[in-house]
């Protein structure tokens, strides 16, 4: 993890997500993906580049099964965008930065 980012676990989800008052990035991720391992740097550099307009959390896909069924998640990486508590932009799969970055800017003020 990068010094921008922070972890997200079940038992954190609603504290650090969904009661967020900045908009929230979470990178749904596991050790074994590699894409995953791809779109990290990104993921990383986004939370440096956003920093106070974003917050940017990583959730390990193996350990919280729970928040991927809840959000209907299927495959990984997924990045997810959540603005007072709502999901409002999903990313799935390796993307390159500017696309990512493209998704997200209509929803950071």
């Amino acid at each position: 993890m990068g010094d921008k980012t922070f972890e997200v676990t079940e038992a954190t989800w609603e504290q650090d997500v969904l009661k967020s008052a900045e908009p929230v990035l979470v990178d749904f991720w596991a050790e074994w993906c590699g894409p995953c391992k791809m779109i990290a740097p990104i993921v990383d550099q986004i939370a440096e580049e956003y920093a106070g307009k974003l917050k940017v959390g990583k959730l390990d896909a193996d350990t919280n099964q729970e928040v991927l069924m809840r959000y209907g998640i299927m495959g990984i990486p997924t990045l997810i965008l959540f603005k007072n508590g709502q999901p409002v932009e999903r990313i799935t799969g390796y993307q390159p930065k500017d696309r990512i970055t493209h998704k997200l800017m209509p929803h950071l003020g």
